[in-house]
């Protein structure tokens, strides 16, 4: 009798501390930390080269936006480090929404641009919730570009040596 009333307060104590464990994790605050590079790009190819620069102080900003209406929901600005690197933190799950981040302001008045005719480069796509199968809260943005207004003329070497004509690239 002892020993099924010693099983019967492990069982029940057991489930106590699962259900308290359970509403601790709920009410915990879901963040991310969001990580990229600012870079310029000074053969004006929207990709980093072994000429390209990356770029303290440029200013960057994460937005999510509703799926349905592309209402913004939620934003956070952030600013490069001396590595050219930004580091964001988000608050929150965003499953339902898009969730981007692109460039601001750029810290080099030489190296300003943003390329605002090719859609796939206006920013980097990021998806921040747990419901994918990754268990890190770090998320790692593509690195973004800042352009120069007339290309660097060591350029056409730079991609000739990885095999693109620069004639595509003006």
């Amino acid at each position: 009798m002892a020993t099924s009333l010693k099983a019967v307060f492990f069982l029940a104590s057991a489930l106590c501390f699962l259900y308290l464990l359970g509403i601790a994790h709920a009410e915990a605050p879901e963040h991310f930390f969001v990580e990229g590079k600012v870079y310029c790009d000074n053969c004006r190819v929207q990709f980093v080269t072994r000429i390209s620069k990356y770029m303290a102080g440029a200013k960057v900003r994460l937005e999510c936006k509703d799926r349905e209406g592309g209402q913004l929901t939620y934003a956070v600005d952030g600013e490069t480090d001396a590595s050219g690197s930004y580091h964001l933190k988000v608050e929150g799950d965003h499953e339902e929404e898009v969730c981007e981040v692109a460039l601001v302001e750029s810290s080099d008045p030489e190296c300003a641009e943003i390329n605002k005719e090719n859609y796939l480069r206006k920013g980097a796509r990021i998806v921040l919730t747990k419901d994918t199968g990754i268990s890190s809260d770090r998320r790692s943005a593509n690195p973004l570009g800042f352009m120069v207004k007339d290309r660097l003329p060591e350029c056409t070497e730079v991609l000739r040596e990885i095999g693109i004509t620069a004639a595509g690239f003006v």
